[in-house]
């Protein structure tokens, strides 16, 4: 395995149990600090990529920025934008 594919797994790895542990924050009628249900949903918007990149599978990267998309949309964020940028 080379580094790069070691990187992607940890990262994979830890975004998936921040899903895991943040799911109390999801839906429209949690509470808690915004910032905290902001992650909780970017974290749930990927978590399906995550897995994949841990199975050695690619995802497609517009739709996972469409999901982000969505979630910034809820808490009128951008880092939709900042994603795009990269592509």
């Amino acid at each position: 395995m080379t580094t790069i594919d070691m990187q992607t797994k940890i990262l994979a790895r830890t975004l998936y149990e921040i899903r895991v542990l943040l799911a109390n924050y999801l839906g429209s009628t949690a509470e808690g600090d915004p910032a905290v249900r902001y992650a909780a949903h970017l974290a749930y918007a990927l978590h399906n990529q995550a897995l994949e990149l841990l199975d050695n599978k690619s995802f497609n990267v517009n739709e996972a920025i469409n999901q982000i998309t969505v979630v910034d949309k809820m808490f009128s964020e951008r880092l939709n934008e900042t994603l795009r940028k990269l592509t």
